[in-house]
């Protein structure tokens, strides 16, 4: 027996990661528990997992359910390159800011980064990095990694990702797209996940579900397979490979098999839209004085400046991250669980920090 050591009035904008199962993800463990199945992904619920994503992405696609987004992202990448390729991608990207060099300590890749406004990438934006094809002194480009949201919660439209598909495929390059909140970018746009993944373009997609009310687990999801290779060894070589691995396929099921996804995603953006629509009154009433934005805010994370202490101590009550120091700019983020009454007390402690500057 566990004895229950947290807090439960603690409530955090730090990250979605902060937050814990959803009663129906748990349900779901629970129900694939007991008697036996065959490890390793030979069980009834990682097949049946296989037509959960047929029905969002359409025959013919493949998942391959892994322990957390950096493994998806990894082998996801490894699968669609050869030794001497490179990766294109924004500057704020995970894989290049958050992932502790996995993709060029573990997958041996080089990423060739471009920097953005708003951590979309652009066709004008990918040609900045994507030349040298054919000299042998070059990594060579040869895949294009987007993220959905971006790691600056912006969200890529279907003509965005289409126009950047297109334009790598033109260049011999394939489209891999991050989507640790893809359900968050697919609530936000009002679309289904096929029409900005496999339908634009997107060859292979690392699929989140962590952040979005799952205990652990992510899926590299092969919308085009003559776009990955070898899949089925590196996700063992990159030890990515759950024995157990019904306890994944059982909580992407309960989390896509009907609305799940999207109820959790809808409400993490509507609490975000909240905080934004309250920050913006106070600052029109004159009770929020020097706080900006620096972002649009379109899923379930806000970048705004502070004045200089004020994170500080805002952090004695709330715990959030600073984006970048130098600038005093911070993140907030909204989950599943984030309620009205958590953006309430959030948006009056910030009030009174203010004031006491």
């Amino acid at each position: 027996m566990v004895t229950q050591l947290h807090d439960l009035s603690l409530r955090a904008f730090a990250s979605d990661n902060y937050s814990g199962v959803h009663p129906e993800i748990l349900e779901a463990i629970v129900s694939a528990n007991g008697a036996h199945q065959v490890a390793y992904g030979e069980d009834v619920y990682t097949a049946r997992l296989q037509e959960v994503f047929a029905e969002h992405f359409g025959a013919g696609v493949v998942a391959f359910p892994v322990f957390n987004g950096t493994g998806a992202n990894v082998i996801g990448l490894q699968s669609m390159l050869p030794r001497w390729g490179a990766v294109i991608c924004a500057s704020t990207a995970h894989i290049n800011t958050d992932e502790a060099g996995a993709p060029e300590k573990v997958a041996g890749i080089k990423l060739l980064t471009v920097d953005t406004p708003d951590g979309k990438l652009t066709p004008a934006l990918i040609d900045q990095q994507a030349w040298g094809w054919g000299d042998e002194h070059r990594a060579q480009p040869l895949v294009v990694s987007i993220t959905q949201t971006t790691e600056l919660g912006t969200a890529y439209t279907v003509d965005e990702v289409r126009a950047i598909a297109d334009h790598a495929h033109a260049n011999g390059m394939k489209l891999h797209m991050d989507g640790a909140r893809l359900s968050n970018a697919a609530a936000s746009l009002g679309l289904p996940f096929r029409a900005f993944t496999r339908d634009a373009g997107v060859d292979v997609l690392s699929f989140g579900g962590t952040k979005n009310g799952m205990m652990y687990g992510e899926c590299v999801v092969v919308l085009n397979p003559e776009a990955s290779a070898g899949l089925i060894y590196l996700r063992k070589l990159n030890m990515q490979l759950a024995s157990k691995m019904r306890f994944i396929s059982a909580q992407l099921i309960a989390l896509l098999g009907g609305d799940l996804w999207l109820r959790n995603a809808s409400h993490a953006n509507a609490m975000a839209r909240r905080l934004r629509t309250a920050l913006e009154a106070g600052i029109a009433a004159g009770e929020i004085e020097g706080l900006s934005f620096t972002q649009n805010t379109q899923a379930n994370a806000i970048f705004a400046i502070l004045p200089p202490g004020v994170s500080d101590r805002l952090r004695g009550h709330f715990r959030f991250y600073d984006w970048d120091p130098a600038t005093n700019e911070v993140r907030w983020m909204c989950g599943f669980d984030t309620d009205e009454a958590d953006i309430d007390a959030f948006v009056a402690a910030l009030i009174r920090e203010l004031a006491a500057r």
